[in-house]
C-alpha cells in the first residue's frame, strides 16, 4: 500500500512549502536585493516582518524568494486574470446562406447582415447551396461569390477561397 501523493497547489510556493532548498536569493518588501541568504534565515526575516516568503523564480539557482503578503499577492493575481479574460474576445464564425438565383433585394439584406458581422469582429462563412439542376450552373454560383468578395473587399479579407463541397460552395471571410 502506498501513501496518497501530496496534491500540488496552484501558484508559487510560500513559507514552509518551499522544500529542498538550502539558500535563496532574497528580495525584501521594498524590492531591495539582500543577496544569497540561508533558507531558514530568510524564513525568520519574513516571520519577523509579519510577511510571507514567496518563491518567485523557482528554476533559478539559487531560487529567488520575495517578502510579501501572500493573501494580497494571490488576490491581485486573480484580479489580473479576470481582467485579461474580460478583455479577451472570442471570434465566432457566422454563416450566411445564399442560393444561385437570389433576388436583388434578398442579396442586399444578406450583405447588410455580413457587414454587421464584420463590425462585431466575427468571421463570416458564405455558403451557396445548389439544388437539383442548379449543379449544372456552378459558374453562376462562383460569380455570385466573386461579387460578395468584391463588395466586402475594403472591410474583409478572404481567408478561404470559394470551394465546392458536395452540393454547396463555401467561402470564409475574416474582418480586416
Amino acid at each position: 500500500m502506498r501513501a496518497m501523493p501530496v496534491p500540488q497547489k496552484e501558484g508559487p510556493r510560500a513559507n514552509r512549502d518551499i522544500r529542498g532548498v538550502r539558500e535563496v536569493q532574497l528580495i525584501d518588501q521594498d524590492g531591495q536585493n539582500r543577496g544569497v541568504v540561508p533558507f531558514f534565515d530568510a524564513l525568520k526575516v519574513a516571520e519577523e516582518a509579519g510577511l510571507d516568503l514567496v518563491e518567485i523564480a523557482p528554476n533559478s539557482s539559487p531560487p529567488v524568494c520575495k517578502l510579501l503578503d501572500y493573501g494580497r499577492f494571490r488576490f491581485l493575481e486573480q484580479k489580473k486574470q479576470a481582467e485579461a479574460r474580460k478583455r479577451q474576445k472570442t471570434v465566432e464564425v457566422k454563416e450566411i446562406k445564399l442560393r444561385p438565383g437570389i433576388d436583388k433585394h434578398d442579396y442586399e439584406v444578406k450583405m447588410k447582415a455580413v457587414q454587421r458581422f464584420f463590425e462585431e469582429g466575427d468571421k463570416v462563412k458564405v455558403t451557396l447551396r445548389f439544388r437539383g439542376r442548379e449543379m449544372a450552373h456552378q459558374d453562376l454560383g462562383l460569380r455570385l461569390l466573386e461579387r460578395v468578395k468584391a463588395e466586402t473587399a475594403e472591410m474583409a479579407k478572404v481567408e478561404s477561397e470559394p470551394q465546392l463541397e458536395g452540393r454547396q460552395m463555401v467561402m470564409i471571410l475574416a474582418p480586416r
